[in-house]
């Protein structure tokens, strides 16, 4: 993981931003450079908080604005009055983009947060600049709580020591029984049906080393997707954007510069 600077550290900035009476713990990156470049939001994965996305975030804030919500029910965000669905997060999204008068977005999700942003990009299409989806699950070929389980345990030996702590303590936040209702809950979620829906340029990115996403897995996504290309990246995990965020950093900024 890299080693956030000083000055990388005093450009951040956390806030409690009000949605649907809920309060959503935001990090916010203020660019360094002044900028007229649409802000990139980053939205973690199952069991996490924002804080997992925070190297990434940090290069990524050389000439864009980055926003890092907590979900409901995960990092430091309240929990709702019941268990979101994933189409319920999406829909939440688009609220807090809202309430911070965000017109269009940059969206770069890592696992289940990749999954809610293709739901929000088909549904909400003219909020989504362009999408970058980060070891997007549920991979289909190993479909299943208890086979998805199993490469998750294997994934864990390959990631940055250092992420075992916001690991625990998403877990503690958000709690085993809403991971479950939640991982459920992606696991029926149609997304091979959705991809072909998504209008906005897309970058799918895969680590080489990532046992829960498959090659073949991104490889069908990027043939469903009708604007797509694929990067992946040399002897990275599954949670990129904490392990390998300069090697994620750099194919989003060429990306976004062919754009």
């Amino acid at each position: 993981m890299l080693k956030l600077t000083q000055q990388q550290q005093q450009q951040l900035h956390v806030e409690q931003i009000e949605v649907n009476g809920l309060n959503v713990q935001t990090r916010l990156y203020q660019a360094l450079t002044p900028t007229a470049a649409p802000p990139i939001v980053l939205l973690h994965g199952l069991l996490m908080s924002s804080r997992y996305l925070l190297p990434t975030a940090a290069l990524l804030s050389e000439h864009h604005v980055v926003y890092l919500p907590d979900l409901p029910g995960f990092g430091e965000s309240d929990n709702p009055p019941h268990i979101y669905s994933l189409r319920e997060q999406a829909d939440l999204l688009v609220a807090w983009l809202d309430a911070l008068a965000i017109e269009q977005a940059i969206f770069l999700g890592n696992s289940l947060g990749s999954q809610i942003l293709v739901d929000l990009a088909v549904r909400y299409p003219d909020r989504v600049n362009a999408l970058i989806l980060t070891a997007p699950t549920v991979d289909p070929y190993y479909h299943g709580l208890i086979p998805q389980f199993l490469r998750l345990v294997s994934d864990a030996p390959l990631e940055d020591p250092r992420m075992l702590r916001p690991l625990v303590l998403g877990i503690f936040n958000g709690g085993m029984l809403r991971a479950l209702r939640t991982f459920a809950d992606a696991l029926s979620d149609p997304v091979q049906q959705k991809l072909p829906q998504v209008t906005a340029p897309t970058l799918v990115v895969r680590g080489d080393r990532d046992p829960v996403v498959s090659q073949r897995w991104v490889e069908e996504a990027v043939d469903l997707l009708p604007n797509a290309q694929l990067q992946v990246l040399a002897d990275a995990p599954h949670g990129v954007t904490y392990s390998t965020p300069a090697q994620v950093a750099s194919v989003v900024r060429d990306f976004l510069q062919e754009d």
